[in-house]
């Protein structure tokens, strides 16, 4: 059977948001055209190297001769987003592979997303169930900086960060095991 592959080659919107309170949030990033809309779960870590890796595609890009893609090095104020998700949140699977790369021939970022892959077994030496379904993501750069940014910022909006250990800080304390607990 093959894959369902949901294509977004230049999304009116894309933005990683979250459902939830800080410790207890679930991550998701969200790609819309017209009335087409899709939400696919990530981790917290998971968005934070997607944004991580995007800003060092497009600063790579900058430096080229000439910058002939015209990468801007801030995120261009039209294309600020401060929106929630679009609800509802339908998620249509949990992210458990990204890919990522640049398609110089149309000057975006190209974002492929897999879910977690399960094992069959039935079949021999445990072999991996192909996915049934992807995303295809493809966004200008300006899109891409803007995307980078907000994903920055919302990864961390989350707990504060314990100055010892390095760990979350819940609302209602903190053990933590190099400060004798706060």
């Amino acid at each position: 059977m093959p894959a369902i592959v949901h294509t977004f080659d230049w999304p009116d919107r894309v933005v990683v948001g979250t459902v939830g309170q800080p410790g207890s949030r679930t991550f998701y990033l969200q790609a819309r055209t017209g009335s087409k809309i899709v939400s696919i779960a990530l981790e917290k870590e998971q968005s934070a190297v997607l944004a991580e890796k995007i800003e060092e595609i497009l600063d790579d890009l900058m430096t080229k001769d000439g910058n002939p893609y015209s990468v801007p090095t801030a995120t261009p104020i039209e294309l600020v987003d401060n929106d929630p998700l679009e609800q509802p949140v339908d998620e249509q699977f949990r992210t458990g592979a990204l890919g990522l790369g640049w398609d110089p021939s149309t000057a975006q970022v190209v974002i492929e997303a897999y879910p977690y892959a399960e094992e069959d077994e039935d079949a021999p030496d445990s072999e991996m169930v192909e996915p049934v379904e992807m995303l295809l993501l493809r966004m200008p750069v300006g899109t891409s900086r803007a995307f980078a940014k907000r994903t920055r910022e919302i990864v961390g909006a989350g707990r504060p960060i314990c100055p010892f250990c390095g760990e979350p800080i819940d609302p209602d304390g903190h053990d933590c095991i190099l400060a004798g607990g706060l």
